[in-house]
């Protein structure tokens, strides 16, 4: 008898082939194993093959008697009770390599979209018969010499910051730590929302980052700087920044992840300066499959050659 892993969600099967050579690998008949069903499935599995947006509380946790190893498929893990986790000697691991590109490529996506008016200009031209061209219709601002401010530099990070190279953009950065031997300028919080025409958020979600950003930092923005976040919506204060918008206090803001998703605060999706997207930043089918094998990967690591791998408790 193989040892069971539960599949919490129906991910692509191509990235967990290696995970079935060994392992009885339990999917769910539907989209996703409610909660309830995690309970009831989980008592006899040795791993947790686990997803960023659904919720692994303490109750699933402590529900499972053999449980080792959960992996999660994503690299945010604040889905799951770490403390339970931790104090029943449970090892937790994300899947950082697989996002990295994919998210870096939506943030340059957003921020494109964001400042040269692309989606504003989609959808005039596609509801609007009268939408208005001209040679001082519909400008936007572009990114050489500009300046990026990025706010947490991991590997999605230096990702975002290479690729706004490409563009013509200065890069500078605010770490908890600053990083030995880096090509870019290293600024404190406050410097960064001071001089950065572009705030990009790549930071993890922690008690330390949740409202990073709220009404105190988006007053020290520019009027015309711009916020992207492709991290986590709790990072920003939704509530101040749509304030912060109504009073023009910065000039936009484009959103892959939301405080309280899938809720979208409301007046977020009627402002012109705002462009919002449903938590897409892996949202690529190569990408969801090579999530799957790295998820497998810390799984095998773990379990058949007792190494930790992408551990994050």
């Amino acid at each position: 008898m193989k040892d069971k892993i539960l599949i919490a969600y129906s991910i692509p099967p191509q990235g967990l082939l290696e995970l079935e050579k060994d392992f009885d690998l339990i999917y769910p008949d539907k989209e996703f194993f409610s909660t309830e069903e995690l309970i009831e499935r989980i008592p006899g599995c040795i791993a947790l093959l686990s997803i960023f947006n659904k919720e692994i509380p303490k109750e699933v946790i402590e529900a499972g008697k053999q449980l080792k190893i959960i992996s999660n498929y994503g690299v945010g893990f604040n889905n799951i009770d770490i403390e339970t986790a931790g104090k029943k000697g449970i090892v937790v691991c994300n899947t950082p390599e697989a996002v990295c590109e994919p998210t870096a490529e939506l943030c340059l996506a957003l921020i494109l979209s964001l400042s040269r008016g692309i989606a504003k200009c989609h959808y005039g031209l596609k509801t609007n018969p009268d939408f208005e061209w001209g040679v001082m219709k519909n400008l936007g601002s572009g990114l050489h010499g500009k300046t990026l401010g990025i706010v947490g530099m991991g590997k999605i990070g230096k990702s975002v910051a290479k690729k706004a190279e490409a563009f013509g953009m200065k890069v500078v950065y605010y770490n908890r730590n600053k990083i030995d031997n880096s090509s870019y300028q290293y600024l404190n919080f406050t410097d960064l929302l001071e001089q950065s025409d572009v705030v990009s958020l790549n930071c993890p979600l922690t008690d330390e980052t949740h409202h990073l950003i709220g009404e105190k930092e988006l007053e020290l923005m520019k009027d015309t700087a711009l916020l992207i976040n492709t991290a986590r919506g709790p990072v920003v204060n939704e509530q101040e920044l749509v304030d912060a918008l109504k009073r023009n206090t910065i000039a936009g803001a484009a959103l892959d992840v939301f405080e309280h998703e899938p809720k979208i605060h409301p007046e977020l999706l009627q402002m012109e300066n705002v462009v919002v997207v449903p938590h897409i930043g892996t949202a690529t089918i190569e990408t969801r499959i090579e999530m799957g094998k790295e998820a497998s990967e810390n799984i095998i690591s773990f379990l058949i050659d007792g190494k930790e791998k992408n551990r994050v408790n």
